[in-house]
């Protein structure tokens, strides 16, 4: 009985040579199907950097699955390199560095003063044609081909193990959406199955291949016209030494160190160093001395790299290797008769340095096996151009300015990579690879056009095609507290900025960014301002949020507006009302970003100067609310026609939501790109009803360092349901004021809500309110605190307050609690002394 082999993974399941056949026939149809469905970024950073944390994981149960698949002798340290490279971090540094920003797939304004819209978008399927003996190259080719958003279909050799598809495996699993799945498929057969590399190629967009010349010529037959071929073949590097470096004992074994770490087996190991000289004496005496060096190191360790590639498992050379080796020391040592060389070689054959007069750059048959040559710097270029399609790294070592002038020599004669000599084989997150970006080879920059009319509020087009999925969020819900000793333990690279809360509703509270986190936040910021109607072409904002004491306001909506590019009076909330009013007048401004209270402030004491000068046109507030009667005073006695939200969020979490041209009150729409929401019930961990308000619950995904997943705000809020009439698919909610806005007096819970809008509805109120609570010796007193204008009435406030009120008039009726409405200045309210926020309650009863 034949025992069918599932060693094939083709999206989402485990197959075997019948069925693979079938469906290699079928691939376009497949892949077709896969790009009809969208792929956020998000999905995959997070499926990887799960993946990631389980194989760094020495007790994780993915790990030992995945090492009982690793090649015969590999160290599963290996598993724990992949894991790394694998996290949030590496993963979203390679976006940023590669597509410029973390989410490069979504069509944003190129120039936010212009309506086109660019993106990455990916090629459609790629087919990588994998190395042997190489346990992490495969899996991260895919990953690179998912970030771009691709299909992918790999292929590994017959004499691979089965590492590759399981690893795959466990990365589809950890998507729900089965997003990723769709996209892998990874078979395993061997170079002579011609028609199934065949059927691979056809549909593909872009072919991936590693490997040397013949490699990629027997790939290339199969590539169809327009495919783009993306080569990762063998490249050779070299080291180059100035006077004063090679005779420098430390620069002798930091190049030793390159030569032996990895045996030479990497492509940016050093096959021949180079000295910038013309004088063949000191070719020979720097061989003699570098030779000395390598006899002291000791040998390569069985199982390293040196048999990991072709060679043997013991970590010689196998005997095609072995054979090579005697004949390139055998010829050189022949033409030592000539004069040309001179041979320093180990009697056990471990290590040789061969030292030549001719400058033509001669590859190294590895295993420790040194050319040197000389090549004054004047001829670097003319020597090492005919090699450029070679060329990967030069190791340099010399003075700062022999560093400076020997990096763009090289660069022009070829090279793509300069390092110090002892640094060749090190890397970098975000790399380029042999002069190109991956992602960009795997991805195509595409632009749509658009009407500037009918899309001056759009900042990014696929908010009106389509809604955004992310991950589920898990876990427990945190609170403040929560975060605020592990934001201190953050490490420097993610805690390279600091904020402090305005301290509105508690004692100040830290939060921690990594710029890349901020400058994500602060263009979600500016995208959101387009949607309320800011317009950076012609608009010219005074930007007056407060400024100082670690507090983010100003700072933040400075980078928003540098993002925007739009006209900027940083002029920041202060005491001179005059001197204010006087640069809005000067400068021309028609804009104002600021707190709530502090412009309603400003108006007022300086309404006749600004109703004189009548060009404001747009506010665009933040912090707190303006009242609908407050709004309309803004536009009736100022002429002000726009009175917006500039944005929804938290110093913690940064922007939340955003008011469009549809949007009123308290409604805004979610980032989508960035958070998922929840409205839970007040008192229990469960969802509400649909339109209930409850606890708006947060989780950013778009973060670096600080995970916050379900994050309790500390607002209240409900989903408003429908498409909104704008067009865009991001949900919206309606703000229903802040848990801490509800106060429990007298066994009566009140809502500092519903006062102002008593205030409002019923008492023509049109300023500011504010709740205050004292003990007294007989019960305790309830104090609103009305901002006194013209026709401000405190008696007859009281009166709408206990008619419309009926927990209110119970307990006033019970004698409970003495109710007391006081008229005062806005100066006699209290606010927060970092932000200026009014605060809405003011709790004193101890």
């Amino acid at each position: 009985m034949t025992v069918s082999v599932h060693h094939h993974y083709w999206m989402g399941e485990f197959i075997d040579d019948e069925e693979a056949g079938r469906r290699l026939t079928g691939l376009p149809a497949a892949v077709e199907a896969a790009l009809a469905e969208s792929l956020e970024t998000e999905t995959v950073l997070a499926a990887c950097d799960a993946l990631g944390a389980a194989l760094c994981d020495p007790g994780h149960p993915v790990r030992a699955r995945l090492a009982a698949h690793l090649p015969e002798g590999e160290d599963p340290a290996v598993l724990s390199e992949l894991g790394g490279l694998l996290g949030r971090r590496e993963l979203t540094r390679k976006l940023r560095r590669e597509l410029g920003g973390a989410t490069p797939g979504r069509l944003n304004r190129a120039d936010p003063r212009e309506s086109v819209f660019e993106a990455w978008a990916p090629v459609g399927l790629v087919a990588h044609i994998a190395p042997g003996n190489a346990a992490t190259v495969a899996p991260l080719s895919i990953v690179e081909g998912l970030l771009a958003g691709n299909v992918n279909i790999l292929r590994t050799s017959s004499a691979d193990t089965l590492l590759t598809q399981h690893l795959m495996a466990e990365l589809a699993a950890l998507d729900a959406s089965g997003a990723l799945a769709a996209r892998i498929v990874v078979l395993r057969f061997p170079s002579s199955r011609q028609e199934w590399l065949r059927l691979m190629c056809a549909p593909a967009d872009a072919v991936a291949v590693w490997g040397g010349e013949a490699a990629v010529e027997g790939v290339a037959a199969h590539v169809p016209a327009g495919c783009r071929l993306v080569e990762w073949g063998h490249r050779i590097s070299f080291a180059y030494l100035t006077a004063d470096a090679w005779s420098d004992a430390a620069t002798l074994d930091a190049l030793a160190d390159d030569v032996c770490l990895l045996e030479q087996e990497a492509c940016s190991s050093p096959q021949v160093v180079y000295l910038d000289t013309e004088d063949e004496d000191e070719v020979f005496g720097f061989a003699e001395r570098f030779a000395a060096v390598l006899a002291a190191r000791p040998p390569a360790a069985a199982g390293s790299a040196a048999g990991s590639g072709a060679g043997s498992a013991e970590g010689g050379p196998d005997p095609a290797e072995a054979a090579e080796l005697t004949t390139t020391e055998l010829v050189a040592r022949l033409e030592e008769h000539l004069g040309l060389t001179r041979v320093f070689a180990a009697a056990d054959g471990s290590w040789r340095v061969m030292a030549d007069t001719r400058s033509p750059l001669t590859a190294s048959p590895l295993h420790r096996s040194v050319w040197v040559k000389p090549l004054p710097r004047k001829r670097l270029i003319a020597t090492l151009r005919p090699m450029r399609r070679y060329l990967q790294t030069a190791g340099l070592a010399g003075s700062p300015t022999d560093i400076a002038e020997l990096s763009r020599t090289a660069l022009a004669a070829g090279v793509t990579r300069v390092t110090p000599v002892g640094a060749m084989l090190e890397s970098y997150a975000g790399e380029p690879h042999d002069g190109v970006y991956a992602l960009q080879r795997y991805s195509r920059r595409v632009a749509v056009q658009a009407d500037p009319v009918r899309f001056a509020t759009t900042a990014c087009l696929d908010d009106l095609a389509r809604p955004v999925v992310l991950p589920r969020p898990a876990g427990p819900l945190v609170g403040k507290e929560d975060v605020q000793e592990p934001a201190r333990r953050l490490t420097r690279a993610d805690a390279e900025l600091y904020f402090r809360s305005g301290g509105s509703t508690g004692a100040p509270a830290l939060s921690v960014f990594s710029y890349d986190d901020y400058d994500t936040q602060m263009h979600a910021a500016a995208r959101g301002l387009l949607a309320a109607g800011y317009d950076p072409a012609a608009d010219r904002t005074a930007n007056l949020f407060y400024c100082g004491a670690m507090y983010g306001s100003f700072i933040s909506f400075f980078s928003v507006l540098e993002r925007l590019g739009g006209v900027q009076l940083p002029l920041s909330a202060g005491p001179d009302h005059a001197a204010t009013a006087r640069a809005i007048v000067d400068h021309g401004a028609d804009t104002l970003f600021g707190m709530p209270s502090y412009l309603w402030q400003l108006l007022h004491a300086e309404a006749d100067v600004l109703r004189a000068y009548g060009g404001l046109r747009k506010v665009f507030y933040g912090g707190e609310h303006f009242t609908e009667e407050q709004q309309r005073t803004l536009k009736d006695t100022f002429g002000i026609e726009v009175v917006r939200s500039i944005t929804y969020g938290s110093t913690d979490l940064g922007p939340l939501g955003y008011q469009c041209t549809e949007s009123s009150g308290g409604v805004h729409h979610l980032h989508a790109d960035l958070h998922t929401m929840e409205v839970l019930d007040l008192a229990e961990d469960r969802p509400v009803g649909p339109g209930e308000t409850g606890r708006l619950v947060f989780t950013t995904h778009a973060r670096r360092g600080q995970q916050l997943g379900r994050y309790v705000i500390g607002d209240l809020g409900r989903e408003v349901p429908g498409r909104c009439p704008c067009g865009r698919h991001a949900p919206r909610f309606e703000l229903r004021g802040r848990t801490g806005d509800v106060m429990r007096v007298a066994t009566y819970f009140f809502n500092h809500r519903r006062f102002l809008e008593l205030a409002e509805e019923r008492g023509g109120h049109r300023g500011e309110l504010q709740v205050r609570l004292d003990s007294t010796d007989a019960r305790e007193r309830l104090t609103v605190r009305v901002e006194r204008t013209a026709t401000t009435d405190p008696e007859q406030l009281r009166e709408v307050f206990l008619a419309g009120y009926p927990e209110l008039r119970s307990a006033v009726a019970e004698r409970l609690l003495d109710l007391v409405v006081e008229a005062v200045g806005s100066a006699s309210l209290d606010r927060s002394a970092t932000s200026g926020k009014l605060l809405a309650v003011v709790d004193a009863r101890g």
